[in-house]
């Protein structure tokens, strides 16, 4: 066992402390890496209160994990020690079903292993996440890291960069696509960033005046008051894609007359049943869609990676200490944040 120093939410109540606990012991396909950043997601916060009621404790978060290889299995091929790494959302999955073998580990139909708040499928020993000193993955799910792209700001790549990129290819979002994003926060931005570099006409739905400079920085042409009935009007029927970044239930029925014929709408930020009930009468007159995403597969992420690293993208982040990690996911709730918090975990050894 590999003994390890990190923070753990121990209870749905509790904050997250200073705890140790035991890795297993590396595997012949696994990767040893030194954590250097850990991005902090929404997800982190709803998985430590146990929003969504599959938690466990103790609890140690975080799967935008950047880091440095320390050592290898005799039976990796693909890293060695020195390299960096990034480690997303996703540590295994079995790996011989439809969606695996189509490189989809993320809708493995015999679930995929969490990198945190799950079980190894291979010891049972639970996963812990990426607020800590080092982690032990298998080869096939650790990424490559593109040179010259900042290393702390990549981290958040690894789960707000492949759950907006994602979408955006699948759903074919090519040059002069017209893209609308919902909500300006740690998803919204990198929509903004990533649509803008495959060449669409991009747009920010907020319901926050002021947005506007910052929005046009990240990549939007257009930016509309979603509180404005008439910029919404004057928005009708416009967008082939819009991607629904907001964490919270909101009501998604204004956003469905801006779409055009065959458009679709992607919910990535929300888990949950929507308030108020969906209205079918646009979906069937103008043959729309409500779809959801969740992150990509591995050869997805990175792909997506490569693209950052060929368009220069990364997240505008906020470093902080592991000690001020409570502090953050208050300042978090309150979207008090451009855009995304990413730990130094060198702080740890303060």
């Amino acid at each position: 066992m590999m003994n390890v120093l990190g923070y753990a939410a121990l209870s749905p109540t509790a904050d997250l402390t200073l705890y140790t606990f035991d890795r297993r012991e590396p595997r012949a396909d696994d990767v040893v890496v030194e954590i250097l950043y850990c991005g902090v997601c929404h997800s982190d916060l709803h998985m430590a209160h146990n929003d969504w009621g599959w938690s466990f404790y103790p609890l140690v978060p975080g799967h935008e994990i950047i880091g440095r290889v320390l050592s290898v299995g005799s039976a990796v091929t693909r890293f060695k020690a020195g390299d960096n790494v990034g480690i997303g959302c996703m540590v295994d999955s079995c790996q011989h079903c439809k969606p695996c073998e189509q490189g989809l580990e993320q809708y493995c139909e015999n679930g995929h292993t969490l990198t945190y708040g799950s079980y190894d499928r291979h010891d049972q020993m639970p996963t812990y996440g990426g607020y800590s000193e080092k982690i032990v993955a298998s080869e096939k799910f650790v990424l490559k890291i593109p040179q010259g792209l900042d290393l702390a700001g990549a981290a958040p790549l690894l789960c707000a960069g492949i759950t907006t990129y994602s979408p955006l290819r699948h759903w074919k979002v090519t040059k002069g696509s017209k893209v609308a994003v919902i909500g300006l926060g740690g998803l919204g931005h990198m929509a903004l960033k990533l649509a803008k570099a495959m060449g669409a006409e991009v747009t920010l739905f907020t319901r926050s005046p002021g947005k506007e400079a910052d929005a046009r920085r990240l990549g939007a042409d257009a930016i509309v008051l979603s509180t404005d009935e008439e910029q919404m009007a004057s928005a009708k029927g416009h967008y082939e894609l819009i991607i629904d970044t907001v964490p919270d239930v909101h009501d998604v029925n204004p956003y469905l007359n801006t779409l055009s014929l065959d458009g679709t709408l992607v919910l990535v930020g929300y888990v949950g049943g929507l308030e108020p009930i969906l209205s079918t009468v646009p979906l069937i007159l103008g043959r729309k869609s409500v779809a959801g995403s969740v992150i990509g597969g591995i050869a997805e992420t990175q792909e997506m990676l490569d693209f950052c690293g060929e368009h220069n993208i990364t997240s505008d982040i906020e470093m902080i200490n592991i000690q001020d990690i409570n502090g953050a996911y208050e300042r978090m709730v309150k979207s008090d944040v451009k855009y995304r918090f990413v730990i130094d975990i060198a702080s740890l050894k303060a």
